[in-house]
């Protein structure tokens, strides 16, 4: 569709969220996670987001050989598993373009992000058909918010499991 091809096929992932006990990371808007996709393992910081119609961070990662000695290493410096969160992530490109289209299915629902310059987040959502009415910015932890208070949940992780019981099938 629009000329996108996989360029990273369908993976499961599973992400874990930490923070210090007084959550520090998330008052001041900044994130460390630890994710697993596959036999890969990254730990990645996020900066705290500038205003805008896109979301906007620093970010940077780093691939780990072991994600368990990582967390670990966190826990004994007194930061700990605040959320996990678990999806299956396809990534597609079209040629010579560096942007680059993430289809996210999740346990509350299919996503799919653009990441790039905003000119290309702008071409690229209209070529897809959507708007700029449809940009939703808001973290995975805060849809799962929303999502759990409009079907009277109470919040613990985004697992398949915690939420229905099932993750779809390969």
């Amino acid at each position: 569709m629009a000329g996108f091809r996989i360029s990273k096929r369908r993976i499961f992932e599973s992400n874990t969220l930490f923070d210090t006990r007084r959550g520090a990371l998330r008052r001041t808007g900044r994130l460390l996670r630890v994710r697993q996709a596959g036999a890969h393992h990254v730990v990645t910081y996020k900066g705290a987001e500038t205003a805008g119609k896109f979301k906007d961070r620093e970010e940077l990662e780093l691939d780990i050989a072991d994600s368990h000695k990582l967390t670990v290493i966190l826990s004994r410096l007194d930061f700990v598993a605040r959320f996990r969160y678990e999806k299956y992530r396809t990534e597609y490109q079209r040629p010579r373009e560096t942007g680059v289209a993430m289809l996210d299915e999740t346990p509350i629902g299919v996503y799919l992000e653009l990441e790039g310059s905003g000119a290309w987040i702008d071409h690229t959502t209209h070529l897809l058909g959507f708007s700029e009415s449809d940009y939703i910015t808001t973290s995975y932890y805060g849809l799962y918010i929303d999502y759990c208070r409009a079907h009277r949940l109470q919040p613990a992780d985004m697992t398949w499991n915690a939420v229905n019981g099932r993750a779809p099938s390969c």
